[in-house]
């Protein structure tokens, strides 16, 4: 059985998806907090059953029959992420799973300014530790998260934010499709992978060119101090607690620790990968 967690969140879902089109459907299981969420995956033959990172108890019952569990890192900020992505994986190792898969991120580093990276690393960590062979996908920085910072450049034409350095931007339908070939093919993906990224990096003046060409007006990038962002972001209805890690974010890119690329994600799905120009495009266009 092949299981993947958190299936109702984004990249979880796709991954399934794009798992459903190699094997059949009685050959996947998914994992979630709420089953009620997944009820059309059920309707298409996938075994739904209840787990929460949170109470490992839960997972026994849901990792049953395990031979290769994908643990999509847990959504939790802070302390609380590392321990709940331990669980998964001890989980998936107590249920006899013969490899554990795990979504890292490119720049995992005990170091990084950026926390979830801290907790990557930790987490590939345990991976290494469990005696089973493994896969850490260190996927490529999400371009989805560019869709928080354009709304008010799409409106002002100006788009303000903390200096940044080049990211790797990469959409989740291309990191779904190298998940779900290491979870079918037998040496797709070992151990910790290259930087899984899209062919090139962008920073936020390259991100304004391009909204410029998509809308046709032009807009500008625009450089903030840090304080005056986070100030301009509560004021807009962030809650600071959330601005002061946006903030790492940006203070990790000007770092250099997103500046990486690699040819594995687009061998391993063979095809070009998506373009922040088509992410971007798409993002409008539901708008």
């Amino acid at each position: 059985m092949l299981i993947v967690t958190g299936a109702t969140g984004h990249l979880g879902s796709l991954i399934v998806n794009r798992l459903l089109e190699r094997v059949p459907a009685d050959r996947i299981a998914v994992s979630v907090r709420d089953v009620s969420k997944a009820a059309d995956l059920a309707e298409r033959g996938v075994r739904v059953r209840a787990g929460d990172f949170t109470e490992p108890d839960s997972l026994k019952h849901a990792f049953e029959g395990a031979e290769r569990v994908l643990v999509v890192s847990a959504a939790i900020r802070g302390g609380g992420a590392l321990t709940a992505n331990r669980a998964a994986i001890d989980a998936a190792r107590e249920a006899g799973a013969r490899r554990i898969l795990y979504t890292s991120h490119q720049a995992a580093s005990p170091t990084s300014l950026f926390p979830p990276q801290k907790v990557h690393a930790a987490t590939e960590e345990h991976l290494k530790q469990q005696g089973v062979p493994y896969t850490a996908l260190r996927n490529g920085f999400y371009a989805s998260t560019l869709g928080f910072y354009i709304g008010a450049a799409l409106e002002t034409g100006t788009l303000a934010v903390p200096q940044d350095g080049p990211v790797s931007w990469t959409a989740h339908e291309d990191l779904a499709e190298a998940a779900a070939s290491a979870l079918v093919e037998d040496g797709a993906l070992e151990g910790i992978t290259p930087p899984l990224t899209a062919p090139h990096t962008l920073d936020f003046a390259d991100v304004a060119d391009i909204l410029s060409r998509i809308t046709g007006r032009t807009i500008t990038r625009v450089v903030m101090d840090d304080d005056e962002w986070i100030s301009a972001a509560v004021a807009g209805g962030m809650p600071r607690p959330a601005a002061e890690f946006s903030l790492t974010m940006f203070a990790a890119s000007r770092n250099g620790e997103f500046n990486a690329t690699t040819p594995t994600l687009e061998a391993t799905v063979g095809h070009p990968a998506k373009t922040v120009h088509e992410v971007l495009e798409a993002a409008l266009s539901s708008r």
